[in-house]
């Protein structure tokens, strides 16, 4: 069974996107995130899987993201990914078809051992991961929530689906995890209550079911 890492910065109405970007930047909360995805055990690669619109989003000098397996996915059978570094990528046409080689990898019948996988978007590929029922050999089981707190930023145009509301009493509902578990299972200091970077408020959280 494959657990997923959802990792994600989402705003108090679930905002995430303005325009094919991010609405705000915050170069301590990228440190954040380059951090979790990145720490991996000797030996082993954590892999983040995006759709194609998060990897062209990511300026053409930092991609692939180092020390990661990058997994991209496009339907787009003609799609090329434009990069010189293949061996950190790998280019999939749907989301099975990409969990399904995470898993062979896993396995040791690859060349490279994955650690942890990371779901880093965009919103379509948030919504795709989030509906695998905890029943399926391959679900989310935990979220990484940047909550952005202040300003409301407004202009967003894509959406985080709002993980924490269903009426499915079948569905094993989401647990907001202590400051220390969030500590313990990133493996480092992470700051506490709210922080501020040029005058946007956030908030380190994870979420468990």
């Amino acid at each position: 069974m494959t657990r997923l890492s959802l990792i994600v910065a989402a705003t108090v109405s679930n905002g995430i996107g303005q325009s094919s970007r991010l609405p705000w930047r915050l170069p301590q909360e990228m440190t954040y995130f380059a951090r979790i995805t990145s720490g991996a055990p000797e030996g082993t690669k954590n892999a983040v899987v995006m759709g194609r619109k998060t990897w062209e989003s990511i300026p053409a000098k930092f991609r692939p993201l180092r020390d990661r397996l990058n997994v991209v996915i496009s339907r787009n059978q003609d799609y090329q990914l434009q990069t010189a570094n293949t061996s950190s990528v790998r280019l999939n046409a749907d989301l099975p078809s990409a969990l399904t080689e995470l898993s062979m990898q896993d396995s040791g019948s690859e060349k490279t051992d994955v650690n942890r996988v990371f779901i880093i978007g965009g919103a379509t590929l948030y919504k795709e991961t989030l509906e695998l029922p905890p029943s399926s050999p391959t679900f989310v089981d935990r979220v990484l929530l940047t909550r952005i707190l202040s300003p409301s930023f407004d202009e967003c145009d894509v959406f985080l689906p709002d993980f924490l509301k269903t009426e499915d009493v079948t569905i094993t509902r989401w647990s907001r995890c202590t400051h220390e578990e969030l500590q313990d299972w990133v493996g480092f200091e992470v700051p506490r209550e709210i922080q501020e970077e040029k005058g946007v408020q956030y908030e380190f959280q994870m979420w468990t079911r």
